[in-house]
């Protein structure tokens, strides 16, 4: 399968990109530049003060050497399948199940910084 052909088989879109801060403190105060600047509503959440849907700032440091990008898919399973193929490496302790299907994992490798995961659409 191509690439073209994956994004359409699988309905890939980009759902969030995460951002490591060093404190709460700091990732308070980038969620409020991202609600100046876009007008994206914050909430807190336990590890992560999120700026809309779009940006999920990390309290202290998540997953990868920056962030992290989340991909969403209409099918974990298939599409973990389709990145092992194209050489990423399932984290397996990152992977959530729910009716016996997969619907959140991370990959071992970065791009750039950013980790990589599937979050089922």
């Amino acid at each position: 399968m191509n690439e073209k052909d994956a994004v359409k088989r699988f309905d890939m879109k980009v759902g969030h990109i995460g951002i490591n801060a060093d404190s709460p403190k700091e990732a308070a105060a980038w969620a409020a530049d991202f609600l100046r600047l876009l007008g994206l509503p914050t909430r807190e959440g336990e590890k992560s003060v999120w700026a809309g849907d779009l940006v999920e700032i990390m309290k202290g440091n998540g997953r990868g050497s920056v962030g992290h990008i989340a991909v969403r898919v209409n099918d974990c399973d298939k599409a973990i399948e389709y990145f092992q193929s194209r050489g990423m490496t399932p984290v397996e302790e990152t992977r959530k199940v729910e009716d016996g299907k997969t619907v959140f994992i991370y990959f071992e490798e970065e791009i750039a910084g950013f980790a990589i995961h599937l979050n089922q659409a």
